[in-house]
């Protein structure tokens, strides 16, 4: 078994690199790439987002498509993939969507200090995981692959991109870009600062690009464990 999942992380940016306004979500893919995210999401095992997402989006994280629901189904699988958050503070509402709709999994890393408050604000509907004093993506990543989770899809936000991104934990970046710009520096960037792996000595190896509609999609090889297809 591998030590830690496959992993995507999908994300639609502007083309100056934000995912969000400053006050408010923004709807940046057209349907043609929601579809493309959702037989995305059908083939994954889990789908991750950041706590500050689950509050500030309320995501379903569900396959949308009755076809692909049904094919998961008739596989013995959930409808839809585990759904997965990571969180220091504990500070998440049992009454989310993340937590509510769908029949699948939902586990939540949560930083040691506040395990036992999210134990109990969230038990009822959630697996609580203490991830130790400071959350680790490889940790997580570690312990997914030991739950039986092969294929990991990363949805976001900037926190969890960059932690993803700087701790080489990822296989391959789905980047669909919106011919919108948002002009506003105190909106969310796809990634925060960071020591990237990627850089003018060891440029990301781009392995397809796709027109999808008015967005273009980007698909980079970031390891040797890169599938292509």
């Amino acid at each position: 078994m591998p030590d830690r999942p496959y992993t995507i992380l999908s994300c639609s940016v502007s083309i100056d690199g934000y995912i969000a306004g400053a006050a408010s979500r923004l709807l940046l893919s057209n349907e043609a790439d929601f579809d493309r995210v959702d037989a995305v999401r059908a083939s994954c095992d889990a789908i991750l987002v950041g706590a500050a997402t689950v509050r500030i989006d309320n995501p379903r994280l569900l396959v949308r498509s009755q076809a692909r629901r049904d094919a998961r189904a008739a596989r013995g699988l959930a409808r839809s993939p585990m759904k997965v958050t990571v969180t220091r503070r504990g500070a998440l509402d049992a009454r989310a969507d993340f937590f509510t709709a769908g029949d699948a999994e939902r586990i939540v890393y949560c930083a040691s200090p506040r395990v036992a408050d999210a134990r109990k604000r969230l038990g009822p509907v959630a697996t609580v995981v203490d991830a130790g004093e400071t959350v680790k993506m490889r940790t997580l990543s570690t312990d997914l692959a030991a739950r039986g989770v092969e294929r990991l899809m990363v949805e976001g936000g900037e926190s969890v991109h960059t932690q993803f991104l700087t701790e080489d934990l990822v296989d391959e970046l789905q980047l669909a870009v919106a011919p919108v710009f948002v002009g506003d520096s105190e909106a969310p960037r796809f990634v925060r600062d960071g020591r990237f792996p990627w850089n003018p000595g060891r440029r990301a190896a781009l392995v397809d690009v796709q027109k999808l509609g008015d967005v273009v999609l980007l698909r980079y090889a970031l390891s040797s464990r890169f599938q292509d297809g």
